[in-house]
Order: C-alpha cells, then sequence, then structure tokens
C-alpha cells in the first residue's frame, strides 16, 4: 500500500506531515511522492487566512480528480476549522482535525473496509490538555522540531486559537529524547517549532521556559546550529538574548511578528505590546547580537485602518532594522472579532498598501544582503536547483554557489560572496 501526503501551511504542518509519514512507514506503508499511484492520498490543510482555506479546498478537489479511487484524508487547521463543508466534497473519505493523528491509519483502513462511508474525527480543541506526541523522522538538511502545540493570545484577526487549542508544551523529557535520536542522525541544524513557541511552559506552572528547552536542545542534540522560530517580541527576553550571545550555536537571526506600526491599530489587533516596546526590543537586538538580522510580519488594510493609520506603519518599519518583511493583505476570518468589525478596508486599497509595504521590504532585504558581497560566509548546503546548491547564513540570507561533485546536502560550506542572486546572494565555494 502507497500513500503520499500533500502539504500546505507553516513549518508545524510539515513537522507534522513528517510524523504521519512515519506513522503510516510502520503500519508498512510505502511512501510515494506519485498521487496518482497511491492508495491514500493524505492533504495537511492550513486556515490562516481565506487564501489558505481555499488553496486547502483546491488542493483536496485536486487530488480526488487525479486519484478518486484512493483513500482520500483531509486533515489539519482547516479540516477542524470546517469539517462538514469538506465533508460534502466528492471523494473525500476521513476528516480529521488538529488531534487524533496517531489513529490515521486506523481511520483510513476503517475507511478501506468500508468504502463510501465518511469517517470525521474532529475534537474539540478547547478540551484538549496535552501535547500530542507524534513519532518523527526528518526529511530534509534542517530538522524541524517541535516543542509546543497551541495559543492563548486570541488577537483579534487570528483563527489559529480556535483551531490548535491553548498552548500544551512538549515535557523536556520528551524534547531531549528526540534530540538524542537527532544527534545520531548527524542533523546539523535544529528550528525550534511551534504555533506559540515564546508562550513555551505556561502551561507547566513550574516557571519553565523557552530559555530552558534552547538549553535542553543545545545539551542534547549538541547541533551545529540552533535556529529559534517566529517569537512574540514581548517573549524576546533578557534571558534568550544572554544565550544567543554566550552560545555560537544559536543562529543570529530572530522573527518578530510587528503586524502594525500604528499603536491605534495594534489596540484593535489585541496586540500586548506598543511600537516604542517594540522598538525597545529590537534596539537591544542590534545592541548586543552582531550581525543579526531581524524578520517581522505585517497586516495591511486591517479594519478601521485610516490613511494617517498607514503612514505611521510605513514609518516605523522604515525606521526598524529589518532584514524581510512578510506583508499580508488582511484577511476577515469568520469567527473572529475583527471579522465582525464596522468599516473593513476595500480589496484595491489593500492591494496598494501592500505593494507600498512590499517596496520597502524589497528596499531592505537587499540593503541588508549586499552587506554581504566581498564577505566569507559559512552556509549548510541544502538543494540543488538549475546547477546551483543552496544553503542559509545562520543570519537568514540564503546563498548560492555552483553545483560541484565534491559537494553534498548537508555540507558546511564556506563561500565568498560576490553579487545579489535570486532571493539572496551568490558566491564560491573556499
Amino acid at each position: 500500500m502507497k500513500v503520499a501526503f500533500y502539504t500546505l501551511g507553516c513549518k508545524v504542518n510539515w513537522y507534522e506531515t513528517e510524523s504521519l509519514s512515519k506513522i503510516f512507514q510502520t503500519a508498512g506503508y510505502e511512501v510515494t511522492d506519485d498521487i496518482s499511484t497511491a492508495d491514500v492520498v493524505v492533504v495537511n490543510t492550513c486556515a490562516v487566512t481565506a487564501i489558505s482555506s481555499q488553496k486547502s479546498r483546491q488542493a483536496i478537489r485536486r487530488a480526488a480528480r487525479v486519484n478518486p479511487n484512493a483513500i482520500l484524508v483531509a486533515l489539519g487547521c482547516y479540516a477542524q476549522n470546517s469539517p462538514d463543508e469538506i465533508s460534502k466534497i466528492d471523494g473525500v473519505d476521513v476528516v480529521i482535525g488538529t488531534a487524533d493523528r496517531m489513529k490515521i491509519v486506523e481511520f483510513v483502513e476503517q475507511a478501506l473496509n468500508n468504502r463510501g462511508e465518511k469517517i470525521l474525527r474532529v475534537n474539540d480543541v478547547e478540551k484538549i490538555s496535552a501535547f500530542e506526541e507524534l513519532p518523527h523522522t526528518p526529511q530534509r538538511t534542517r530538522a524541524f522540531l517541535k516543542i509546543e502545540d497551541g495559543c492563548n493570545n486570541f488577537c483579534s484577526y487570528c483563527i489559529i486559537p480556535y483551531l490548535r487549542g491553548r498552548v500544551r508544551s512538549r515535557s523536556l523529557e520528551n524534547i531531549r529524547a528526540e534530540c538524542v535520536q537527532l544527534a545520531a542522525a548527524g542533523y546539523r541544524e535544529i528550528v525550534l517549532t511551534g504555533i506559540h513557541i515564546g508562550a513555551y511552559g505556561q502551561d507547566f506552572h513550574d516557571k519553565t521556559t523557552l530559555a530552558d528547552a534552547v538549553k535542553t536542545v543545545l545539551n542534547a542534540a549538541k547541533p551545529f546550529r540552533l535556529r529559534l522560530g517566529s517569537i512574540e517580541s514581548a517573549e524576546m527576553t533578557d534571558e534568550l538574548i544572554d544565550l544567543m550571545k554566550s552560545d555560537e550555536r544559536i543562529c543570529n537571526h530572530v522573527h518578530l511578528p510587528l503586524q502594525s506600526g500604528s499603536d491605534e491599530i495594534l489596540k484593535l489587533m489585541r496586540r500586548p505590546y506598543t511600537t516604542k516596546n517594540f522598538d525597545a526590543v529590537t534596539s537591544k537586538l542590534i545592541r548586543e547580537i552582531p550581525n543579526v538580522s531581524i524578520g517581522t510580519d505585517l497586516i495591511v488594510g486591517f479594519p478601521n485602518e485610516t490613511d494617517k493609520n498607514f503612514a505611521e506603519t510605513l514609518e516605523f518599519i522604515k525606521s526598524q532594522p529589518f532584514s524581510k518583511i512578510h506583508v499580508f493583505p488582511f484577511s476577515p476570518r469568520e469567527g473572529t472579532v475583527a471579522a465582525a468589525m464596522d468599516n473593513q478596508i476595500s480589496a484595491q486599497v489593500k492591494k496598494f498598501r501592500t505593494s507600498q509595504a512590499l517596496e520597502i521590504s524589497a528596499m531592505k532585504e537587499k540593503i541588508f544582503a549586499e552587506k554581504l558581497i566581498g564577505k566569507t560566509v559559512e552556509i549548510i548546503a541544502e538543494t540543488e536547483t538549475d546547477n546551483f546548491i543552496d544553503g542559509l547564513t545562520k543570519n537568514y540570507v540564503r546563498v548560492y554557489v555552483p553545483v560541484s561533485s565534491e559537494i553534498k546536502s548537508g555540507d558546511v560550506l564556506k563561500v565568498r560572496v560576490e553579487k545579489i542572486f535570486k532571493n539572496g546572494v551568490m558566491g564560491i565555494k573556499n
């Protein structure tokens, strides 16, 4: 029996797909990239925006069309949000939300034995209090390590806490156990991931924090590099910054979601900081961490965002030391506070504001990358395309080098940077 996967969305989804692959392999299934020949097709969905939900629906329908004879499973955030809608799509056999994924083979075999029966397994995430341990074997050069699930923030625009539930932290013992496996497998870079990793340990009520998880990974996995996932600026603590300063294995790259540069809009978004608070964190990072790169997320066209509010945002992001800005037009999600707000912004205005913010992002990304020209940087070789092998610097600039028979995936390379190239820079291996 063959199983194929199609994954949409964030790094957490990719981690969970790798875990599902492991579950199927343990049950005797063969994993294939060819959906058309698979006996089972699993679509791991996303619902962070309306476009994400639309893409998830399209992926499910495409899988049903390409292979109508396969058992078709839809799971993940969109499945959690809209199980009835998905179950009405022709060809869907199993719908699983964001829990009970360890039982996926059991549900698939039930569907195989009862063709035509719809199996819905979508639980109330508010009743889930424990982290779901899933077996995991990374399938990339960089190993994602999920340490947490759920979110307690309930920002006014975000549907994810309703789909993933409250913060559920993974035990340090289980983090340590997976790290031992990663060390034995020789992974050089580990990326900590979760829905809200800065909240790690809040549910333990024993003062365990993300810093403790970082120390556990460093001690158990002994990685060449450790990269942190997205962290709220208010959770970039002095302890974390001191760890980044004292241990060179921690990458000098952080992703701090801003969302708006207007305090008035931040308040409407229910974000737990002001622009002054945010600036204090980025200023400290620039002072304390050499060559640090700071990425961010920005939502434009939020309800009630005036031209004045947006102008404040543009001025603020210009003033910040960002190396990259991910810009998203506001997407109303049914069931959130923001979706029901008055003064929704037109699609035309959102498109215009998005383009203005992206211009600033492109400028900042280029300026940051240009600083590397003429310098020698270190990357871990990852993928090969179009006669180039690429990898990331510690501070998250993608570097391309010409293909060579001497270079293998996972190799640590020293590269002299020569010029801006594609979405990063190009150089020659030293």
